[in-house]
């Protein structure tokens, strides 16, 4: 079992390219069934996860690759490619990731 809280404190990868995304600092949940949607990664130069520019990656269960002692690494796949999506910083969405 993890703990939300040990969760946050893992840096999430990129597979693709070796990229640090940053730490998770939200989890989407299905109130339905209690499972996981996807884990959030707040853009870099957010502050408390409120003030800055950026969008934040939003990166479906199904992309986590393997949950490791301090990683968390992830395969970014893009919406066409998984039925899925996530949003890099400054990709010219305004939705939020939802």
């Amino acid at each position: 079992m993890v703990r939300i809280s040990e969760l946050q404190a893992k840096d999430v990868v990129s597979i693709t390219d070796g990229k640090r995304l940053g730490q998770i600092g939200d989890l989407d949940i299905d109130m339905d069934n209690g499972m996981i949607k996807a884990i959030i990664v707040p853009a870099s130069g957010r502050i408390f996860g409120m003030f800055g520019s950026g969008q934040d990656y939003v990166i479906p269960w199904g992309q986590i690759v393997k949950i490791g002692a301090d990683v968390v690494l992830v395969e970014l796949r893009s919406s066409s490619e998984s039925g899925s999506a996530y949003l890099p910083p400054h990709s010219g969405s305004s939705s939020g990731g939802y």
